[in-house]
């Protein structure tokens, strides 16, 4: 399976720079998995496609402001940090820019030095191992310092850092939103649940792997980063009783849904755990407890494209992605949604 199998062509101004006023007034492409029938509404009219019984499925991820801007002590060169994952001991797995300048040793300063960080190891592909050091409570320090990591392709400065987040956020620890969550407002969620829709949380750290670039020619010698998550008890039995009453389970992200496929067993089962995670779905790959996903438009030739393409087929969706071109729908992190069922 060749990486440019899961390429379209994207106009630039297609892409979403900035998040609407409204979070639910995104439009909503509907997908048919089975037979690649397309629908065109709006997000919030989400409630039509739900039944009761269902569980829909979110990520309570909450994600810090993890771009640090700052010096090198030695010289003061101007240095950029990403933290992707949190060690121990105070050592973050960071993206370091420029990182050639970032040898072990190197001490780095922030705010002033309210916060500094010492580069203790270089680890696979050049990601950096920071030991950080400050008075106070670090949480508190890098939302006074740190910036939302916005992905690359947004260019717009960030005037409001809540609409980087769900409504639902609530355990810190992403270095990128869940992005499908964003158009849910608590009011929507209410509607739902008023249908008798049972909502349930998981929790997944979002990292950078999930995003990467296929740098690989065929899609399975690709390899995922690690990716923490963590199911609750109370949480696992709204999904397992959803699932035995033969009601649909619908994933709310991509995330969600690895989460879900991660912790599930052959029957769709689901225990309460927690753990790292590297799986990668593509075409080929049977799903074991979702029946249904709400997501954004995906890059080009990315894992996200081809987790989507294994749930819907890879003609279909590069059929509605071609349609939602011509429809001049907004794609990525602050764009439009699709619902596939």
């Amino acid at each position: 399976m060749n990486v440019k199998d899961f390429d379209y062509e994207l106009p630039e101004e297609l892409i979403a720079q900035d998040p609407l006023d409204d979070r639910s007034s995104s439009r909503l492409m509907t997908l048919d998995k089975h037979t690649g029938a397309v629908g065109h509404k709006i997000f919030r009219d989400i409630v039509e496609d739900l039944i009761p019984g269902d569980c829909l499925v979110i990520n309570n991820t909450k994600v810090i402001p993890a771009r640090l801007f700052g010096v090198k002590e030695d010289t003061g060169a101007m240095i950029e940090v990403l933290l992707l994952k949190r060690k121990e001991n105070n050592i973050w797995e960071t993206l370091v820019k420029p990182g050639k300048k970032a040898k072990a040793g190197t001490v780095l300063s922030f705010g002033d030095g309210l916060l500094k960080g010492t580069v203790v190891e270089v680890v696979e592909e050049g990601n950096r191992l920071i030991q950080f050091s400050y008075d106070g409570i670090f949480e508190e320090i890098l939302d006074e310092l740190g910036q939302m990591p916005l992905p690359p392709y947004i260019t717009h400065p960030l005037k409001d850092k809540n609409r980087y987040q769900t409504v639902y956020a609530k355990y810190d620890g992403s270095a990128a939103a869940p992005t499908a969550g964003l158009h849910f407002t608590k009011e929507l969620l209410e509607e739902i649940k008023a249908k008798g829709v049972e909502i349930a949380s998981v929790t997944l750290h979002v990292g950078l792997g999930t995003f990467r670039p296929v740098k690989v020619e065929n899609v399975q010698d690709h390899h995922m980063h690690s990716e923490f998550f963590r199911i609750e008890p109370e949480e696992a039995e709204k999904i397992n009783r959803a699932k035995e009453g033969g009601h649909r389970v619908i994933s709310v992200g991509t995330t969600s849904c690895r989460t879900l496929e991660s912790a599930a067993d052959e029957n769709g089962h689901i225990d309460a755990k927690s753990g790292w995670t590297e799986i990668f779905i593509y075409p080929g790959y049977t799903f074991k407890c979702i029946d249904a996903l709400i997501t954004n438009f995906h890059l080009p030739q990315s894992t996200l494209l081809m987790l989507v393409s294994a749930l819907a087929g890879r003609e279909h969706v590069l059929a509605a992605y071609e349609e939602a071109v011509k429809e001049r729908y907004r794609f990525f992190s602050f764009g439009d949604a699709m619902y596939i069922g």
